[in-house]
């Protein structure tokens, strides 16, 4: 998995984050070198800093060297024997995303704890323009099973009766599952409905250069969240191109938003909806918010992150 993989088909979050660390590594002056379980790859002996990605048993396989367990869901599966036994051993830095991932560690864990939040892929990491209000398009831009069921109900009892111009369009479906079939099952129901259901627009997924782009035409990204959101590279990203959204406290989605002020945290349906309707039709609010999303700018740099893991190995 290598960072010119972004520019050529939609990457999950986990696979974009390991390619982007790599890249910064290598920036930096290091030698990075990526193994994915089940690739007869020959590895070194030792390493500096030995990255394993959610999965404790990698550790096995890996060189010797300062290990780190790089966590990307929440944490609460450490707690079963096949993952708790493999850490035990390792010993490793746990590291996490946020304020609400690192909530999930269970407490007994032995080991430092490092919180070092993600960064965006280019391109969203450049200035983004300011732009006078566009037209009511709402855009999702995530795992269909995330929340895009309970946005279309909201969608047709409450947001497009209020303003029948609004259209949603969601850049969502299976492509990004890795051709995990059972998920795409999943998937397919909520996908078929989006496709029919009035004011909505499915596109599949694209990759990021495409999807800036559409999101600097876009009036307001919606999106409820997930229970195991931990970070949501696709909110980071909307607020760098300066899209102002919608979400509700679930998760780590409301990490993403300055609420009220780039956008809105929604306590209920009700206050989901008047927000969507809000940004979607009163360019004073949507203006104010997009100024406010661009004044945050894109945040911490790929090149950042790779300084926080290089600390670990101090």
């Amino acid at each position: 998995m290598t960072a010119e993989a972004l520019d050529r088909r939609p990457l999950g979050g986990v696979e974009t984050a390991v390619a982007l660390l790599g890249a910064a590594f290598a920036q930096r002056g290091h030698d990075f070198e990526a193994w994915f379980e089940g690739e007869p790859t020959p590895l070194p002996a030792t390493a500096d800093l030995v990255v394993a990605a959610r999965v404790p048993r990698l550790f096995a396989r890996l060189p010797v060297g300062r290990r780190v367990l790089w966590l990307h869901n929440p944490a609460r599966y450490l707690r079963k024997p096949r993952h708790l036994w493999p850490l035990l051993k390792a010993r490793p830095v746990l590291v996490t995303l946020g304020e609400s991932h690192a909530a999930t560690l269970p407490r007994f864990l032995p080991g430092p704890r490092q919180r070092i939040p993600l960064a965006v892929a280019p391109p969203f990491d450049e200035p983004a323009p300011e732009r006078a209000p566009p037209a009511p398009v709402a855009i999702f831009a995530s795992n269909p099973l995330r929340g895009l069921d309970w946005l279309l109900d909201l969608w047709e009892r409450e947001i497009l009766p209020a303003l029948p111009a609004a259209e949603l369009h969601c850049y969502s479906g299976a492509a990004t599952y890795g051709g995990d079939t059972r998920l795409a099952e999943r998937a397919a129901p909520v996908l078929a409905r989006a496709a029919a259901t009035p004011g909505v627009r499915l596109m599949p997924p694209v990759p990021r250069a495409e999807l800036r782009a559409r999101m600097l035409e876009a009036r307001a990204m919606l999106y409820r969240g997930d229970a195991g959101e931990t970070f949501c590279l696709a909110l980071a990203e909307a607020q760098a191109a300066g899209l102002p959204c919608v979400v509700t406290d679930l998760g780590a989605v409301r990490e993403r938003i300055a609420d009220g002020r780039t956008g809105l945290v929604a306590r209920d349906d009700a206050g989901f909806a008047a927000g969507a309707l809000s940004l979607l039709a009163d360019d004073a609010r949507w203006l104010a918010q997009h100024r406010a999303a661009l004044a945050r700018g894109p945040g911490p740099s790929w090149d950042d992150v790779a300084a926080g893991f290089e600390a670990l190995a101090a």
